[in-house]
């Protein structure tokens, strides 16, 4: 039989390239893509694939948090999280979600196919980057303590907050979409502030309209940059 593979990114160049690139190996069938994590859930409970291959920075729902809820689910499943960045606070809730890889997207290709052959037959795959921030423990593969940045301090809550403000939502939307009040979002921001030694300003109006650097305000992946500039 061959590994039927879900793919989930929310770059639709990149899902459908890559799609056409699977399907020319052998022994290996795409069965779906989708662009959030969200969906994949609804699609991995339909189409039960051996494997789904999922980006982190998505749109909509946390991707670790769909992991959870789908190899509850679907749990034959094998998680490989294909992503461009490789920080401390990704691997380590890669791990947690019970991700069976993770691969950098500056690998080639042939890597993700090995790394898919692999958790087919239930063998873990991370990308050199990935490993030198893991070590083997008594309970599994856990994050390596050398490894800890200021952003591994967040909680999920935090880092969750984190990226809707580096989407630019507004004070209000964060907390509608979070299900919590205003005020508990303010301790949040708090709590970013102290850990990450930084300051911005209190989140009253979406981003683009208050003074904040340029770099920061107009690129829908800023969180990704906002941590490199802070060298997280």
């Amino acid at each position: 039989m061959p590994i039927s593979i879900l793919l989930v990114d929310d770059h639709t160049i990149l899902r459908e390239t890559l799609a056409k690139r699977l399907q020319s190996e052998q022994g290996m069938i795409v069965v779906g893509g989708v662009s959030n994590a969200g969906d994949a859930v609804l699609h991995a409970e339909r189409l039960e694939p051996d494997v789904v291959i999922m980006d982190i920075d998505m749109p909509g729902k946390v991707s670790f948090d769909a992991a959870r809820e789908l190899k509850v689910l679907c749990p034959n499943t094998a998680i490989i999280y294909l992503s461009a960045f490789c920080q401390d606070r990704y691997v380590r809730d890669a791990l947690a979600a019970h991700a069976i890889g993770y691969v950098t997207k500056d690998e080639p290709v042939d890597v993700l196919v090995k790394a898919i052959r692999q958790a087919a037959s239930g063998v873990a795959y991370f990308s050199p980057e990935v490993q030198k921030r893991i070590v083997a423990s008594d309970v599994g593969l856990e994050l390596s303590d050398g490894g800890t940045s200021r952003l591994g301090l967040l909680t999920r809550r935090e880092f969750e907050v984190l990226r809707y403000i580096g989407r630019g939502r507004s004070r209000t939307e964060i907390a509608n979409v979070m299900h919590i009040s205003v005020k508990t979002l303010d301790n949040h921001v708090h709590a970013l502030r102290t850990k990450l030694q930084i300051r911005f300003q209190t989140i009253t109006q979406p981003l683009n309209e208050i003074d904040c650097p340029e770099w920061y305000r107009e690129d829908e992946h800023s969180i990704r940059k906002f941590e490199f500039i802070y060298d997280f």
